[in-house]
């Protein structure tokens, strides 16, 4: 292991030892912002961190984001460098997205062989969905104007540094919805003298999951999924009032659209089967995902010239991603990069035992290299 793949490796188990939530990655956000300034960065604290790389007297800029944030989950690995914060932990491989990037600002900064300006994004609240609106939202593309910006997320259960990607949607939108169905409670034993909440809710659960089934196209890749069932109701009182809570994926804004009116149809109709009222509202945290084509294929030149083995137009993922408000904004590419097949490496994300590879940090930072190389070309005049 060479010097540099020792650092990060250092650098990576810290940031999992110490894992912060959305909007609270206060020592995260030090630790990044110190390292940039080290290297000789201008760096800008805000939501998040932002650290700016120029070189030459070229006009182009491209940005690289990594995500920061931890998740609510308490880790049950056994490896010395566990998480230290109860109820905490790097479930998703932010930690290794985040050394990667601060990996491949080093080299590039030791050695500035591109021309133009590399703007480092290192974004707070991925998770929640929140995060790349707040540093929009701040000001970060209209104070730091790109013409693309790329972000790179691990995979498990993929060969260790196998980059995939496609052209136009690759992670689904994500809409929170909830329904309040208003019944009328009353004694476990006389169910007939209310209308059960329960009963009704239950209806709504089961009649949704012909949304998907019978409602959209068989290819369409949305999901619904119904994840709290709350109520007011005790070991002897049926509940009058119930609460299901969830999330819709879709992948077009059209779908999004014809799922949110299928499930207030289904909700509403149920609810006058059953003369009860029924309220239904809608929350989108996430857009589609949409990777550019020039981004996209810049990207495939890079994996090729980093030596990384390649899956051009995989198939889309079914999960959510906050870097889709920066797609929107500018043209952009997400991609997968295999975080191994294998033990720990090969758990899913979000499980309480999950790792990221360590072994990937340096192909990161080499790929996030070539991808610069690529887009911010040296003249031929430039040594």
């Amino acid at each position: 292991m060479t010097d540099f793949e020792t650092r990060m490796t250092q650098l990576r188990r810290d940031l999992h030892r110490h894992p912060e939530l959305g909007f609270k990655e206060t020592r995260t956000k030090g630790v990044i912002a110190t390292r940039l300034r080290e290297l000789g960065l201008e760096v800008h604290e805000g939501a998040g961190v932002v650290g700016i790389l120029r070189s030459g007297e070229g006009h182009g800029a491209i940005a690289l984001r990594a995500d920061m944030d931890a998740l609510p989950i308490t880790e049950t690995s056994t490896h010395d460098y566990v998480s230290g914060s109860p109820g905490v932990m790097h479930a998703c491989g932010h930690d290794g997205h985040t050394t990667m990037l601060l990996g491949a600002a080093e080299r590039l900064a030791m050695n500035p062989s591109f021309d133009g300006t590399v703007v480092f994004v290192f974004q707070p609240n991925e998770e929640h969905g929140l995060g790349a609106r707040a540093m929009i939202d701040e000001g970060l593309l209209d104070r730091f104007p790109v013409d693309e910006i790329y972000a790179i997320h691990n995979l498990p259960g993929a060969p260790l540094g196998e980059v995939s990607t496609r052209v136009g949607i690759i992670c689904n939108s994500e809409t929170l919805f909830e329904i309040e169905i208003e019944g009328q409670g009353g004694h476990a034993s006389m169910p007939q003298t209310g209308v059960d909440a329960i009963t009704v809710g239950a209806e709504i659960v089961l009649a949704l999951q012909t949304v998907v089934a019978r409602k959209l196209a068989p290819a369409a890749g949305a999901v619904v999924s119904v994840t709290e069932f709350l109520t007011d109701g005790q070991r002897n009182v049926l509940p009058g009032k119930a609460v299901l809570k969830g999330d819709f994926r879709a992948r077009s804004a059209d779908d999004r659209a014809r799922i949110a009116h299928f499930v207030r149809q289904i909700s509403d109709g149920i609810g006058v089967a059953h003369n009860v009222g029924i309220s239904v509202a809608f929350d989108t945290q996430f857009v589609e995902t949409i990777n550019a084509g020039g981004p996209t294929e810049a990207v495939y030149r890079a994996a090729e010239m980093a030596g990384c083995t390649l899956v051009r137009d995989r198939p889309a993922m079914s999960f959510s991603e906050d870097f889709a408000h920066f797609a929107v904004a500018v043209p952009g590419c997400f991609l997968l990069l295999g975080n191994g097949e294998t033990g720990r490496h090969g758990r899913p994300l979000h499980a309480s035992d999950y790792d990221f590879n360590d072994d990937l940090l340096a192909i990161g930072a080499t790929f996030w290299m070539q991808l610069v190389q690529d887009r911010l070309p040296l003249r031929k005049d430039q040594p």
